[in-house]
C-alpha cells in the first residue's frame, strides 16, 4: 500500500493567480512558505532557519474560496497530494515542476496570546460558506520544552 499525503502550514508568499478556462473550469496558484527553526549544535555549529517555497494548485469548487479570502502573507494549513510533473524549456532542456495539489485549504494563524485570552486555533475552511474573523489566534496551551544542550534539530 502506499499513500501520496502531504499537510503544510506556513504563509502564503503572493496574492494567488486565478485563471478560468473556456471550459469553465478555474484553476488558483500561489507559493507557501514553511520554515524550520535554526538551532546550535552542542559543538558550537550554528544551523540557520530553513525555508522552503511549494507551489500550490488548487482546483474546482475550492478556487472561488481562494480567490476571495487567500491574500499574501495569509497563514494557511494546505492537505493535498505531491505532483511532479515534466517538460521541454524553449532550449529543450528538460525541466521537472513539484507541486502540491490542495485538496483542502484553511486559515491557521499564530500570534501571542494576550493576558486573559483562551489559547484557541482559527481556521476557516473552503468548505465553510462565511469567513470566520481571525482575532484568537494560536497559541499552545503550556511553552514547549527546551534542552539548549540537546544537538538534535527537533
Amino acid at each position: 500500500m502506499s499513500l501520496n499525503k502531504v499537510i503544510l502550514i506556513g504563509y502564503v508568499g503572493k496574492d494567488p493567480d486565478v485563471r478560468y478556462f473556456d471550459s469553465g473550469v478555474a484553476v488558483a496558484n500561489f507559493s507557501l512558505a514553511t520554515s524550520e527553526r535554526g538551532y546550535t549544535l552542542a559543538n558550537g555549529t550554528v544551523v540557520p532557519e530553513r525555508t522552503e517555497w511549494h507551489n500550490i494548485v488548487v482546483r474546482r469548487d475550492q478556487v472561488a474560496f481562494v480567490e476571495k479570502w487567500v491574500r499574501k502573507g495569509s497563514g494557511l494549513c494546505v492537505e493535498g497530494k505531491i505532483h511532479t510533473r515534466t517538460y521541454d524549456d524553449q532550449a529543450g532542456v528538460k525541466r521537472y515542476v513539484t507541486e502540491i495539489y490542495a485538496d483542502r485549504v484553511d486559515f491557521f494563524s499564530f500570534g501571542k496570546r494576550e493576558e486573559g485570552q483562551p489559547a484557541t486555533q482559527t481556521t476557516h475552511s473552503s468548505q465553510v460558506a462565511a469567513p470566520v474573523p481571525q482575532t484568537q489566534p494560536f497559541q499552545l496551551a503550556q511553552p514547549l520544552e527546551t534542552n539548549e544542550a540537546d544537538d538534535l534539530p527537533f
